[in-house]
């Protein structure tokens, strides 16, 4: 387990790189150097058991959400059903649409649990986890496609706001989606609610039926992924701007609801170059990090 798990500082020597299987983790701490020091250790101590945990509960973790359901055991697990469970009752979702989050918050809580930092970020994949001590903030960069570096904006968080968790999801991501979203970035009260939020705004951005959307059960692609016979979207082709902002009025609807049930703080959909943002004030033009922070990351 030790000997799989890949651990180490990155050239710059700030950050943190922690790799496992489809485990690939960015982090950096901010604070006195003995204190982010304990962070690292603590956050390598964690993250040597996370994939072992899971694996011996993907049983569970790959099957809907329901009242009848077993639940877990391990934190991180528990961590990803009750993200997941506000959405059981509408749609079909199982607990590994918070897998990425899940596991950014676990090791997000080792590193504080064992130093004392003024802010840290866990980046899971694209999902955050943050900490902010009174006074901090993050500016943390927006894409509008997953697939490529290319950055749509910023979103400046304070540590006033509730905001502690990002997550973005889109068919052109490194997992699968149901809709047609290029990506959608949510801003939530934490990195599982968030990496769930996503995974269903994406999914509600779509056009159901369309000739030029190129659909495949998830089966036929990852045998023993969560999604079963469910048809993922692997392309899309020419829409019309009607089309386009038809599939975006479908997902804003639902990203609406969302931020009125408390579920998400804010959320930018993207597809073919069109932009909804739904929530808190986000800023939709790529800007300078304008008090040089290093913690501009990407969503």
């Amino acid at each position: 387990m030790k000997e799989r798990a890949q651990i180490q500082l990155l050239p710059d020597g700030r950050r943190l790189y922690l790799h496992d299987g489809p485990i690939d983790v960015i982090l950096e701490a901010f604070g006195a150097s003995s204190e982010v020091r304990a962070a690292y250790e603590a956050a390598g101590r964690r993250f040597v058991s996370l994939l072992d945990e899971l694996c011996a509960e993907l049983a569970i973790l790959r099957q809907p959400v329901t009242r009848e359901s077993a639940r877990p055991a391990g934190t991180v697990a528990q961590r990803m059903v009750a993200a997941v469970t506000p959405y059981a009752a509408r749609s079909f979702i199982t607990p590994m649409a918070a897998v990425a989050g899940a596991v950014a918050e676990e090791l997000l809580a080792a590193m504080t649990r064992a130093a004392l930092l003024k802010r840290t970020y866990v980046n899971d994949g694209g999902d955050i986890a943050l900490h902010l001590e009174p006074g901090q903030q993050f500016v943390a960069g927006m894409i509008d496609r997953p697939d490529r570096a290319s950055l749509f904006g910023t979103a400046v968080l304070e540590a006033s706001q509730p905001v502690r968790g990002i997550a973005t999801s889109g068919w052109r991501g490194r997992s699968f989606s149901l809709g047609i979203a290029d990506a959608v970035t949510v801003l939530a009260d934490g990195a599982a609610t968030a990496d769930a939020a996503a995974t269903m705004i994406a999914n509600a951005v779509d056009l159901p039926g369309h000739p030029a959307v190129f659909r495949v059960r998830a089966r036929e692609l990852a045998p023993d992924n969560d999604l079963g016979d469910h048809l993922v979207t692997q392309g899309v082709g020419d829409l019309t701007a009607q089309e386009i902002g038809a599939a975006l009025d479908s997902g804003e609807a639902f990203a609406r609801t969302l931020l009125q049930e408390g579920l998400m703080r804010a959320a930018a959909l993207h597809l073919r170059g069109e932009t909804r943002i739904v929530g808190l004030p986000l800023q939709a033009n790529p800007v300078e990090n304008p008090a040089g922070d290093r913690s501009l990351t990407d969503a």
